[in-house]
């Protein structure tokens, strides 16, 4: 009986690993840097879990506390995977004392007709900043930029 137990336990297990996979995004350029890394389910609406990504601005222009953003679950505002595209949208609004600001990543790729590039989807990022600044009389600063990103879906 307990091999039985152990046995049905095992299976629910690998299929339940089978059931997951995971997505990866990067882009790198003088602009940005950007990193994405999930987990991702293959169930309804394909969810995401475990979800980390960071945004580093690197324009000179953007605030000191807009430079580096890092984001998670909650962050995800808008996701779509499916066999042909991965679209994503991060929104992160700055907190506590600071001045109001946010940091917008929309990803939006394709994948490849090429066989041998399964899994690889090629595409564009936009970055969008946005500081008011601590001083009232001085106009909101909004940075944008944009480049190539590869994500690989599992």
């Amino acid at each position: 009986m307990r091999f039985i137990l152990a046995a049905l336990a095992l299976a629910l297990t690998a299929s339940a690993a089978s059931a997951s996979g995971g997505i990866g995004c990067e882009a790198s350029d003088k602009a940005v840097k950007l990193t994405i890394q999930s987990g991702v389910t293959r169930g309804m609406g394909s969810p995401l879990f475990q979800f980390q990504a960071q945004a580093d601005v690197l324009d000179p222009k953007a605030p000191k506390h807009l430079q580096q953003t890092a984001y998670t679950d909650e962050n995800v505002s808008q996701y779509w995977l499916d066999g042909e595209s991965l679209k994503m949208v991060l929104y992160r609004e700055t907190e506590g004392d600071l001045p109001h600001g946010y940091v917008m990543v929309t990803i939006l790729t394709t994948t490849s007709d090429n066989p041998d590039d399964e899994g690889i989807y090629k595409g564009e990022y936009f970055i969008s900043l946005y500081d008011v600044g601590t001083d009232a009389s001085a106009e909101a600063l909004q940075i944008e930029h944009s480049g190539t990103v590869s994500c690989f879906v599992e």
